[in-house]
């Protein structure tokens, strides 16, 4: 029987939809997405409105109110307990720069070793995004044996490192000008919603890599069966049509 008639196709929609959403899980779902960008939007205005010290003891205040009402809600608390202790090094550095600008260093920096890691991972043939998302899903490294499977991870992956290359610029250059306003709207602006459409990118990607790979791996078998029912021919291994003796 085809797959066709498990009521289920490979590479479908419906089949990645659980995938998608793991994947989405892991970043803390769209609600966790948001959240991140709370203790900036609290710090700013604190900070120009009273001080700095009022704007670290906000966004810390803020970051546990999020993990608290998480934990109250039932909701995957790993990513509220991330984002504590985030804002709490954030803060701290803040606090040691006596700069409020301080509190966006260590993002800055960090996009900039994911853009290098994303992009590195292109060049040795070990596109990130395939090895995140099929580690994830238990379904090893055969992927890698398919070539547009690959060339397709490569192009997710370069849209991560792509990414993340523009944040580091734009937010580097921003710090660099002392611009602690335009850093908060970059790091919202550059936040989620850039994250968003890079993993609904990703998911389209995924999903076309996959198609592929059945595809590929479907005319292998196609190409094997095919061969194995031409089998020895009538010819007989010699090559010659073996004929009837003559009748006496």
């Amino acid at each position: 029987m085809r797959a066709e008639h498990d009521g289920h196709r490979p590479g479908t929609a419906q089949g990645d939809d659980p995938k998608a959403l793991t994947v989405l899980e892991q970043m803390g779902g769209v609600s966790g997405l948001i959240y991140s960008s709370v203790p900036i939007v609290v710090f700013v205005p604190a900070n120009s409105l009273w001080n700095l010290t009022v704007a670290i003891y906000a966004a810390l205040g803020v970051a546990v109110v999020i993990f608290l009402l998480r934990l109250i809600r039932r909701e995957p608390i790993q990513p509220a307990i991330s984002g504590v202790i985030g804002v709490a090094v954030c803060a701290f550095i803040a606090h040691r720069t006596g700069d409020a600008k301080g509190f966006f260093l260590v993002g800055i920096w960090t996009t900039l070793v994911y853009a290098g890691v994303f992009a590195a991972s292109i060049l040795v043939r070990w596109p990130l995004v395939g090895v995140i998302w099929n580690g994830v899903n238990g379904n090893g490294t055969h992927w890698r044996q398919h070539r547009r499977t690959l060339l397709a991870y490569d192009i997710a992956t370069a849209v991560w490192a792509a990414l993340f290359g523009v944040r580091y610029l734009v937010q580097s250059f921003l710090y660099d000008n002392d611009q602690t306003g335009g850093l908060a709207a970059a790091r919202i602006g550059m936040g989620w919603p850039l994250t968003a459409a890079a993993a609904l990118a990703t998911v389209l990607l995924v999903r076309w890599a996959q198609k592929t790979e059945h595809e590929e791996e479907a005319a292998e078998e196609s190409d094997a069966m095919a061969a194995a029912s031409e089998g020895p021919d009538a010819d007989g291994p010699g090559g010659t049509t073996e004929q009837a003796p003559p009748a006496r």
